[in-house]
């Protein structure tokens, strides 16, 4: 979406909702307390009269957010944090977006995509950090170069999210196979093959981060050619298109895709009771599996880093990086404690969001006490050796930034592929050409 026609839309928005108290977006206003000391909100503003901010995120209350802000409220009275959820959906977007355009009650906001970012950067709701001289956020967070914008930071990434295969162990250890620290799509579905059965497949994964190995891919080699054109129909594409077709045809080495999205499998919990033997998924799904009173187990879970497409270790780039990127809006009146508020927040004031799979990007964090948050009492359950290599491991990351319009041309493409309407070679020619045209309507 352009500049200006991203503009005009909020624009419009807001002069609904001012205009009629009728006009609505049809949204959902719906949505443990930490051990980290937080300091006295050290502003002139905060001394003088109380300052409420108001924080907004895409995270459930209970699931972090209100043991920071409790945290934050108990060390300071003069300047008191509350927490408002949106859905991080474009429904969610739209009422964060329409709050900001509107003056309503936004402080700080939570930006979980560098477009949602770009998109508010260019509607002017958001505070150039720079501004601020007492901390340095590329000292301080590893990777956060992937937020700047315009040359500039507005928005400070706070978390660093992993992407990795999860394991029953048990099963691992029956079937004699050892936990991979680097391996192939090939090894991968191999392994998938020997931890399959009659009553439970080889590989669950979520539909959401399932084309992984194309954004790897791309990358690494470019979503586009030299020339310009797509390089979407790259040969590594139809190496994958072919892999997990093959995983998928007896139905138990991994789920055909038809059945999986006309189910709806809950591919978290599948894992969860055995009926699973590997999922590919990442952080948060230690909200489920710390939860034994929901999600009961007897195994014990290892980890191994998604596999790559490429043969070379050392050309591989995981899906990663940093997120949970934070604006101040810029026309909140009470920036400075804003800006107190959030470096406090970077530094260890989220670690209550560990638990729910939020890990601190900020090197000031202790990373024992970031393992310690996310097992709790249920250690002794995981292979931590393993979950080490996993978190604290120096592979190059990448953030997915394809734009929406690309993402949902490529996945109608490879759906008609994995539901035999189209062989390889059409459906790899299809997402170049459809690529092809979004590139030259974006360039009129």
């Amino acid at each position: 979406m352009k500049k200006n026609h991203t503009i005009s839309m909020i624009a419009a928005i807001a002069a609904c909702m001012v205009a009629a108290t009728g006009c609505s977006t049809g949204m959902d206003n719906s949505g443990g307390a930490s051990n980290t000391a937080a300091p006295a909100a050290n502003t002139a503003t905060a001394k003088k009269e109380k300052i409420t901010l108001t924080m907004w995120g895409g995270v459930p209350a209970e699931s972090g957010p209100q043991g920071v802000v409790d945290a934050w409220n108990a060390k300071n009275s003069d300047v008191q944090v509350k927490y408002e959820r949106y859905v991080n959906d474009d429904a969610g977007n739209m009422k964060l977006d329409t709050a900001l355009a509107t003056e309503q009650d936004v402080d700080l906001f939570v930006n979980y995509t560098q477009t949602q970012l770009q998109r508010r950067i260019d509607a002017g709701f958001t505070q150039d950090l720079g501004t601020y001289t007492d901390y340095n956020i590329e000292e301080k967070i590893q990777g956060s170069g992937e937020w700047k914008m315009n040359g500039k930071y507005y928005a400070m990434p706070t978390s660093k999210s992993h992407y990795f295969v999860w394991f029953n162990k048990d099963l691992l250890d029956q079937a004699g196979l050892k936990v991979p620290t680097e391996w192939t799509w090939t090894e991968m579905s191999a392994y998938a093959d020997k931890l399959k059965s009659d009553k439970r497949y080889g590989l669950v994964q979520h539909t959401e981060p399932l084309p992984d190995p194309l954004d790897s891919v791309s990358v690494k080699y470019g979503y586009t050619k030299p020339d310009g054109s797509s390089n979407m129909d790259h040969a590594l594409y139809g190496k994958w298109l072919e892999t997990m077709k093959a995983m998928m045809a007896d139905g138990r080495a991994t789920p055909p895709y038809a059945e999986q999205i006309t189910s709806k499998m809950p591919v978290d919990t599948v894992f969860l009771k055995g009926e699973a033997a590997m999922l590919n998924a990442g952080t948060w799904i230690f909200r489920s599996s710390n939860n034994t009173k929901d999600n009961p187990r007897t195994f014990k879970v290892a980890f191994a880093p998604v596999p790559r497409l490429v043969d070379n270790a050392s050309d591989f780039i995981s899906r990663g990086g940093t997120g949970d990127s934070i604006s101040i809006n810029a026309k909140s009146k009470n920036k400075e404690a804003a800006w107190t508020f959030l470096k406090w927040y970077a530094d260890g004031g989220m670690l209550p969001m560990v638990p729910g799979g939020r890990f601190p990007a900020s090197k000031s964090v202790n990373q024992d006490e970031v393992m310690k948050l996310l097992l709790g009492d249920n250690a002794a359950t995981y292979d931590q050796e393993s979950l080490k290599r996993v978190l604290f491991n120096d592979v190059p990351k990448y953030a997915r930034s394809l734009p929406k319009q690309v993402l949902d041309l490529r996945q109608e493409e490879y759906e008609k592929f994995f539901t035999g309407k189209q062989d390889v070679k059409a459906t790899l020619d299809s997402i170049a050409r459809r690529h092809n045209d979004y590139i030259k309507q974006t360039k009129k």
